[in-house]
């Protein structure tokens, strides 16, 4: 039977002011209450940040008031205002705008995916919110679904997500907890990496171009219903987005217009530097393609290719026409007026000019409205001086040095001259480090607009690259396999090889994996098959046999062999070189380890000792002895003599009487 745990928190008043009223979602981070805000009457939203997210200690608090106080300061129709923040039983909390409506994760759950039409508006608003937090320097870094408010429309409901007031929340929270260690795991993180930007993966790394990828996912899905990539663990997911470019939508849902594709394309770049630069440059690029899309011959051609699609929930309008007079002005979208809109009926030609006729009568007609003409002409006439001088001077500056200057400080010298900054393919360059601008465009010193763009063209640092491994391939492949790697070829003075026929490659210089600059030299040496002669075996042999067995075949001993201290007997071989079974050629040089032989030892005094002890104590010491003449007398010499230094197991004569 499944035990439901009562809230503690229901009907509690936090700090003496918010009343919680009930339970609106739980995530990986937080919980999310209604509350009754009773100073000022109104309902808000609070949310909690769980205990295993905001470990004990000043430092995390102090971290989060900093965070909320700068979310506060970010105004905008589309993002979720912060109203008041403060700690609760030790919890961090925000006050935040309630808003009235579902997320775009619960939309997406219900419609499977989206419209053109509706995913462009969704995807307007989103960015509107996030362009404005770029500009007051906060980044999200945790766009996704779930993030995403959709409001009731103006004209109710939320069925009509094309005016649908869209609002993101939880600007800079995911920093503000990143220090936690205790993250839960399960499907808010599996939501979360679905989104994740390359970078943040590979290198922790968040800037403005890290929530334009995560928003172009977040179009991706509503166009095709699904997240470009899925997996068993979080970290195949993560990896997925460093490792794969994500498809265009178009592969998934036939039909879909290709400015749709590049759209994505361009968003989801695994480069940022290929990104736009924030939301507000791929906002501008979404208005256009929504501009694009609501051209009446691109909406036919979108409603032909659309036709044999699999159904989906309804509404399924494709393209339809924004009515920006039915939305309030807090809400909105932030658009620069659409073609319809320019092309609003205006009055008829021949009523224009005979208002302007009736309108030059009376004005000239009167001696102030001939001096106010007068002054017309002149304001006109300045209005025009100015307007040239800044169209052909005014607008312009010339562009700074940012050439040899790196990545980070051309980057802050464009922002302080309020530059935009876009970025060519990089390459390789011998004398310009990594990272480092190689060239501009314009060049520096050159006119160009204020605010306008300079492309950069960044360094790869100089092109290193392995040796191909070529081993076992004959020369003309290998010739062909290095030469393809921009290298020379060079043939070295050919081996024999015991496995590798003639005429292949056994051996490079440098050797394969070595790191190379293109043109460098690689020698290649081949194989001259099998060696007519195999050095024997003489390892345990006596050396005076060993010089016979080499001589028989022909082969060198060096001489003098080098003698090593060994418990084997003198002169016994101790090792070889080369190997035995080795090919070689007549005449070949044999290099011999001998022993020396074991240390010797001291023969003890036995003389004036009865002969059968003396012959105990020789024997003790590892001394054969034989006794001459009486064997029960006294021992009256011996040989060797006493002290003498010998071999281990010398004989010993003992001379007994």
């Amino acid at each position: 039977m499944d035990t439901q745990v009562a809230d503690t928190l229901l009907g509690s008043l936090i700090d003496g002011r918010y009343r919680i009223r009930g339970r609106v979602a739980r995530g990986g981070m937080a919980t999310v209450y209604t509350a009754t805000d009773e100073r000022l009457e109104r309902t808000v939203a609070v949310k909690i940040i769980h205990s295993a997210q905001g470990p004990e200690g000043r430092g995390f608090v102090e971290r989060f008031t900093d965070e909320a106080k700068t979310i506060a300061r970010l105004t905008h129709p589309n993002v979720v205002a912060v109203y008041d923040q403060g700690t609760h039983a030790g919890r961090p909390y925000l006050v935040m705008e309630y808003v009235r409506g579902r997320t775009l994760r619960d939309v997406l759950a219900e419609r499977r995916r989206l419209n053109p039409d509706e995913a462009l508006a969704i995807t307007e608003q989103m960015l509107a919110a996030i362009a404005a937090a770029h500009r007051a320097g906060l980044v999200h870094r945790d766009v996704k679904p779930e993030n995403v408010l959709v409001a009731e429309a103006p004209t109710g409901g939320v069925a009509n997500l094309v005016d649908s007031v869209v609002k993101v929340a939880d600007f800079g929270l995911a920093r503000a907890v990143e220090a936690s260690a205790h993250e839960e795991q399960g499907n808010q993180l599996m939501a979360t990496v679905a989104y994740v930007a390359p970078e943040l993966v590979t290198d922790g790394h968040a800037d403005p171009r890290t929530d334009v990828y995560s928003a172009g996912i977040v179009l991706f899905e509503m166009l095709t219903g699904r997240v470009p990539y899925d997996g068993d663990r979080p970290v195949e997911v993560a990896w997925q987005h460093v490792d794969r470019d994500v498809p265009v939508p178009s592969t998934l849902v036939p039909g879909l217009p290709k400015a749709l594709d590049d759209l994505v394309a361009r968003a989801t770049r695994r480069d940022p530097g290929a990104r736009p630069t924030d939301a507000g440059a791929l906002l501008a690029e979404v208005q256009v393609a929504r501009e694009d899309l609501g051209n009446p011959n691109t909406r036919t051609a979108v409603l032909r290719r659309v036709a044999d699609e699999p159904a989906v929930a309804q509404p399924t309008m494709v393209v339809a026409a924004v009515q920006p007079v039915e939305r309030p002005a807090w809400a909105r979208l932030p658009e620069g007026g659409s073609r319809a809109g320019r092309r609003r009926a205006a009055p008829e030609a021949d009523d224009v000019w005979s208002r302007l006729a009736a309108l030059r009568t009376q004005v000239l007609g009167h001696p102030q409205g001939r001096l106010a003409v007068a002054a017309a002409v002149v304001v006109l006439g300045l209005i025009a001086a100015v307007g040239g001088w800044w169209v052909g001077v005014g607008r312009y500056t010339v562009a700074p040095q940012l050439v040899s200057l790196s990545k980070a400080e051309a980057e802050a010298q464009a922002t302080r001259a309020g530059f935009v900054l876009r970025y060519a393919d990089p390459r390789h360059d011998e004398q310009v480090p990594k990272d480092a601008v190689l060239a501009q465009d314009p060049v520096s010193a050159t006119r160009i607009q204020k605010g306008g763009t300079i492309t950069l063209t960044l360094s790869l640092g100089p092109e290193r690259f392995p040796v191909p491994d070529v081993v076992g391939k004959e020369y003309e492949l290998a010739a062909t396999d290095l030469a393809d790697a921009q290298l020379k070829v060079v043939k070295g003075a050919a081996r024999y090889d015991d496995s590798l026929p003639a005429g292949v490659v056994v051996a490079t210089d440098p050797k394969a994996g070595t790191e190379v600059k293109p043109g460098d030299k690689v020698t290649v040496i081949l194989s001259k098959g099998k060696a007519p002669i195999s050095v024997p075996n003489l390892v345990g042999k006596n050396l005076t046999e060993a010089r016979g067995i080499l001589a028989r075949l022909g082969l060198v001993l060096v001489e003098p062999p080098t003698v090593k201290e060994s418990d084997k007997p003198k002169d016994e071989i101790l090792g070889q070189s080369p190997a035995d079974g080795t090919g070689v050629e007549k005449g070949a040089q044999v290099r011999l380890e001998v022993s020396q032989g074991p240390p010797l030892v001291v023969v003890p005094r036995v003389i004036d000792l009865p002969c059968p002890q003396a012959q105990q104590v020789l024997q003790s010491q590892g001394f054969p002895v034989t006794v001459q003449f009486d064997p029960n007398g006294i021992a009256r010499f011996q040989s060797p003599g006493e002290n003498s230094q010998v071999p281990p197991g010398t004989p010993v004569t003992l001379g007994c009487l």
